[in-house]
């Protein structure tokens, strides 16, 4: 498996803006009455079933979580 390159520091900073901003009721609301499309409701339920076939345990599931986690923050610069 290919390592995957670590994100710029730009890609980093609209990331950590994103996550930051603050929503007001308003946004949030409209932002929520959105709903999702039919292919993106079958994506997510199609990753889902993959997830629970190869992660069957909830202590699998956890297993790989902790793991991801530690490989997502490794590849982080400054953490």
């Amino acid at each position: 498996m290919k390592p995957l390159t670590p994100p710029s520091a730009a890609a980093l900073a609209r990331v950590r803006a994103l996550a930051d901003r603050v929503l007001d009721a308003e946004e949030f609301r409209r932002l929520l009455a959105v709903p999702i499309g039919e292919a993106e409701e079958e994506d997510a339920r199609s990753l889902i079933r993959w997830f629970r076939r190869r992660y069957p345990t909830p202590a699998e599931r956890l297993a790989y979580c902790r793991r991801a986690y530690r490989r997502w923050t490794k590849a982080l610069p400054g953490t």
